[in-house]
């Protein structure tokens, strides 16, 4: 009796009949990019010696917006993540530190590759901002943070393309 029992469960699991449902709450639907920077009229090193050259594409996009118009910027850090599609997400844009964290939950998929999101920044293991997002690929949208040594930090989150 055994041995017909142990039969049908091996035949069972050649039989290609999953032994654990897939959970499609895991299922990946977009990238996101979450960048830090920090911007100043005084003197950029304040940043510290981590903190990199900001990309000029991404400085002409600042001064663009008056409320981002500073004469400095520095990159503090960034972090590309999956999104789940019914979790979670978090992103420690500057590795090693949690001083800045960014968690963003998806509420629906929108046309043409966008994501409406639930977007929370905390710093210092605050939450400071919760807002509703639309991402799309290659449209970021700029968090004004709050002041951080004489300066003040940019958060930029983005949808990018698989592979990027």
């Amino acid at each position: 009796m055994n041995r017909r029992l142990l039969l049908g469960l091996v035949l069972l699991g050649l039989s290609g009949f999953p032994a654990v449902a897939k959970d499609a709450g895991r299922d990946v639907v977009g990238r996101a990019k979450v960048e830090v920077f920090y911007a100043t009229d005084g003197d950029a090193a304040a940043a510290g010696e981590r903190a990199g050259p900001a990309a000029e594409e991404v400085v002409k996009r600042f001064q663009a917006q008056k409320a981002l118009d500073f004469s400095h910027y520095r990159r503090l850090g960034g972090e590309v993540k999956p999104i789940y599609r019914s979790y979670e997400n978090w992103a420690q844009p500057i590795a090693g530190s949690d001083e800045v964290l960014c968690r963003f939950e998806v509420e629906s998929r929108l046309p043409e590759n966008g994501l409406r999101l639930d977007l929370e920044l905390w710093l210092s293991r605050k939450k400071i901002l919760k807002s509703g997002v639309v991402l799309g690929p290659g449209k970021p949208v700029y968090v004004l943070g709050p002041e951080w040594r004489g300066g003040r930090l940019i958060i930029a989150v983005e949808l990018v393309p698989e592979g990027s």
